[in-house]
């Protein structure tokens, strides 16, 4: 089994939910982030755009709770389903810093 499911992209805080608290006590918040770049590939350069569903969970929810949007990030985590029976994916945040793109 691959070990590696890591993940780090500068984006844009676009919208996130109220922080909520698991049933365990822990605060959680859900969010959508958006990138924007300029990508090397195949010799070439191609402009991506894309939005990316994120949550996350502790001290990290509670410091995104208090950014407002448009807020630019660093975001550092990994992917996982985003239901346990879904197919979509969510960027699951393990740390993030507040940045100028």
């Amino acid at each position: 089994m691959a070990s590696d499911n890591r993940v780090a992209i500068a984006a844009t805080l676009v919208e996130r939910n109220a922080l909520r608290y698991t049933p365990a006590g822990i605060p959680a918040i859900e969010m959508t982030l958006r990138h924007r770049s300029r990508q090397v590939e195949a010799d070439g350069e191609r402009d991506v755009e894309c939005e990316l569903f994120a949550v996350a969970f502790g001290e990290i929810a509670s410091a995104i709770a208090a950014l407002a949007p448009g807020a630019p990030l660093r975001c550092h985590g990994f992917l996982a389903r985003r239901y346990r029976n879904g197919t979509s994916l969510a960027l699951h945040l393990t740390r993030f810093e507040s940045t100028d793109i």
